[in-house]
């Protein structure tokens, strides 16, 4: 079995680090910050056998470099090759299933390009690593692709298995859920959600990971077609609501102005 770790970092940020009990040794999830890192492997006497990596953005990527110093070159370093990050050593080029070195883990990488144009997303087991892809309650911000391939890229994610856990980089919830609220008050999963989720963030614990069959009954970005969103979206934005494209790409619009 997969064991699950978020290491907080920064603000906001979750490190995710993976093992088995086959497995002496970690593997960590866009580590921004390699002290974070270094910190927990000492703190559980685990060496680090190789490094996720969704996207290219610094607080993903910083930390690459002196776990390399700190660890050893030989290192395993995983990540899209069309977003040409520093240090890895293991370039992802497509949608493809990889052995994890050191590992009897494999790991199903797919292409999700929204948030930036050469994210991907790592399914491993029953969870999903998905960086800045799909949050809990919400999605990431257009900062490269369109609305319309963040859609389709949400849409492939929301075919997994409903038992899928669900690894986001950040803990966006709260903020999220509020805004989910906004755009379709009467979902009765998403208020006992957000008192959920509310009592644990009181508690200083994370939100995370969620799960596909959660994100689908709560998460707006994937209900695009709820009836109640869709009159919502229509009231806001004085126009008739004609596609789920048109759907999700207002909502994108409406949480960036939120």
């Amino acid at each position: 079995m997969l064991h699950i770790t978020p290491l907080p970092a920064f603000n906001d940020n979750y490190i995710w680090a993976l093992q088995t009990e086959q497995n002496s040794g970690v593997y960590v999830v866009d580590p921004g910050d390699a002290q974070v890192v270094i910190d927990y492997l000492n703190d559980i006497k685990q060496p680090l056998l190789g490094i996720l990596i969704t996207h290219h953005h610094q607080d993903h990527t910083g930390g690459i470099a002196q776990l390399l110093n700190h660890y050893g070159a030989q290192i395993a370093v995983y990540g899209p090759q069309a977003e040409h990050i520093a240090g890895i050593n293991q370039p992802i080029t497509d949608e493809t299933e990889i052995k994890l070195q050191g590992t009897a883990l494999a790991a199903k990488v797919q292409q999700v390009p929204g948030h930036t144009l050469g994210h991907i997303t790592y399914l491993i087991e029953d969870v999903l690593f998905c960086g800045d892809t799909l949050f809990s309650g919400g999605c990431g911000r257009l900062f490269e692709g369109t609305a319309e391939q963040m859609h389709q890229s949400l849409s492939q994610l929301s075919l997994l298995a409903d038992n899928t856990r669900v690894c986001c980089a950040h803990e966006y919830t709260l903020a999220n859920l509020k805004f989910a609220n906004t755009v379709e008050p009467n979902n009765p999963v998403l208020a006992q959600y957000m008192l959920d989720a509310t009592a644990l963030r009181a508690q200083n614990k994370p939100t995370l990971p969620s799960s596909i069959a959660l994100e689908k009954a709560i998460n707006p970005f994937i209900r695009v077609n709820s009836t109640e969103i869709r009159q919502n979206l229509a009231a806001k934005f004085q126009q008739p609501i004609e596609s789920s494209e048109q759907s999700f790409a207002l909502l994108r619009h409406w949480k960036d102005i939120f």
